[in-house]
């Protein structure tokens, strides 16, 4: 049911913020982490709507697409945290009430237990909006840079254990991957829709564009890739309820889902010509929003690594299929 309710959320650009779940991933991160205060200061106002987060893991410096080159440093002094960090793609950073800021704090432990998760309010003395940064011709994504210089912030502001971040990390990142290709779903059906309706109704060459071959191989293939991701991801959120960790379904999604999402409305601009690439539809800024789909949460090139390494472990028994 929750992944039928966000294909519908999905169809709309403002889906999220009208039911309230923009900020789901990091409501999650707190439940399963927070402490008592922390929860009441920041996860209570949080859903209730009051307060929006931001999430500082992305470097500008280094690959985001491996968290374990994080430069962003936090130390203790006393009873407060000192943290020094160069961010960006902190979306939502410009009106957020904190950031939680993903820093190093464990500098002699193993790559994968170096980094803890720490809640910085966006006021304290020091953090810096450096700005929101341009992506595809616009700001509305509300990507920002963000610089803290010595920030200080009690100690008790660390979220769950020390040396845990790159574990907190993943168990926000994990949902966040399939509830994207949940609405995924939606904002290809919707571009489904508006082929189908353009080539329903535009004439050229002596027939409508719908009466074409090359047109209908747009429409079956549509369908059929919009399907399959369908039925894959609602096959990750089945491994999912069941109590698994479900990363090779959640992988193949993310990456699947990515290209049916490209596709799909890369065929429908197609079919709408000129008109498909102008603001008179929505098609091109969901193309626009589409690209991103490729790297936001994991790169595609990623996601197929962790599919192709776990299913040689045991091609027999680590298939979707076989479980």
């Amino acid at each position: 049911a929750f992944a039928e309710m966000n294909e519908v959320i999905g169809r709309s650009h403002f889906g999220q913020m009208a039911v309230g779940s923009l900020s789901m991933q990091d409501s999650i991160m707190l439940h399963l982490y927070g402490n008592a205060e922390q929860k009441e200061r920041w996860l209570q106002p949080l859903v209730a709507g009051e307060i929006y987060p931001s999430v500082g893991l992305t470097e500008p410096e280094v690959a985001g697409s491996d968290p374990t080159l994080m430069q962003a440093s936090a130390r203790l002094d006393g009873d407060q945290w000192v943290i020094n960090a160069h961010k960006w793609f902190t979306s939502g950073a410009n009106r957020a009430a904190f950031t939680t800021v993903f820093c190093e704090t464990e500098p002699e432990a193993g790559r994968h237990a170096k980094f803890s998760s720490i809640i910085v309010p966006t006021d304290t003395p020091g953090y810096e909006l450096v700005r929101v940064v341009p992506t595809m011709g616009t700001t509305h994504g509300a990507h920002c840079e963000i610089r803290l210089t010595d920030v200080r912030v009690p100690r008790d502001h660390l979220l769950g254990e020390r040396g845990a971040g790159f574990v907190i990390a993943q168990k926000r990142l994990g949902p966040g991957r399939i509830f994207h290709c949940m609405r995924w779903l939606g904002q290809a059906q919707r571009a489904f829709e508006l082929m189908c309706e353009r080539a329903n109704t535009r004439h050229a060459h002596g027939s409508l564009l719908a009466e074409k071959g090359e047109i209908q191989r747009y429409v079956a293939e549509s369908a059929a890739e919009i399907q399959a991701s369908r039925l894959m991801t609602f096959d990750a959120a089945r491994v999912l309820d069941s109590g698994e960790e479900a990363r090779i379904e959640i992988s193949l999604i993310k990456f699947w889902g990515a290209r049916m999402l490209h596709n799909v409305i890369d065929r429908a601009i197609q079919v709408h010509g000129a008109l498909g690439v102008t603001a008179d539809t929505p098609l091109e800024q969901m193309y626009r929003e589409a690209r991103y789909a490729r790297i936001y949460d994991g790169p595609d090139e990623v996601h197929r690594m962790v599919v192709a390494r776990r299913l040689m472990r045991d091609p027999a028994k680590n298939p979707p299929w076989a479980r």
